[in-house]
């Protein structure tokens, strides 16, 4: 199958809660789900845009310091950074460079998951990151499943599902 969808965990596993992003890249590795591959990095780079690029869908994974509990979902649009940093790359910002770039119509999509701890060193998560990291696989798990196979069956037909062009 090809590469239907990219999960790029970020953050960094060292502080705590910021791990979640991640944690989670490594448990949807774990399922071997097909069309679906994995990465995870400390932060986003121009690399990740070119990855992306080589998928029709990009879903970031990452801690949220102050979204809803357990986690949020949403799409994310091409937008030109407001500043210029090789540390601080936006989601909005790699998919602008997958299609600037890249001439890629890659959809991208935010999986942010609640984070509280942040603050200090260790690779452990709080016992509350850790419900919201389960309540978003429960969620994103069925997602890619459902959108790999749906694009899949109707690559077979010759044209991709309303569904899956349109997922949010």
């Amino acid at each position: 199958m090809p590469n239907r969808v990219l999960v790029i965990g970020y953050g960094n596993p060292g502080r705590l809660d910021d791990g979640l992003g991640p944690l989670c890249a490594e448990a949807i590795e774990w399922m071997h789900i097909p069309g679906v591959t994995v990465d995870a990095d400390y932060q986003l780079t121009v690399e990740t845009a070119a990855t992306a690029a080589q998928h029709e869908v990009v879903v970031f994974a990452d801690a949220s310091v102050t979204g809803p509990e357990p986690f949020f979902f949403r799409a994310v649009e091409p937008a030109a950074p407001t500043s210029f940093s090789t540390h601080v790359i936006e989601p909005e910002t790699v998919m602008a460079m997958t299609r600037d770039l890249f001439q890629a119509g890659t959809k991208g999509y935010a999986l942010g998951i609640r984070g509280y701890a942040f603050n200090a060193f260790g690779e452990t998560l709080s016992a509350k990151a850790r419900e919201n990291l389960a309540a978003a696989l429960r969620f994103i798990v069925p997602w890619l499943r459902d959108y790999a196979f749906d694009a899949a069956l109707n690559e077979e037909a010759g044209e991709l599902p309303a569904q899956a062009r349109n997922r949010s």
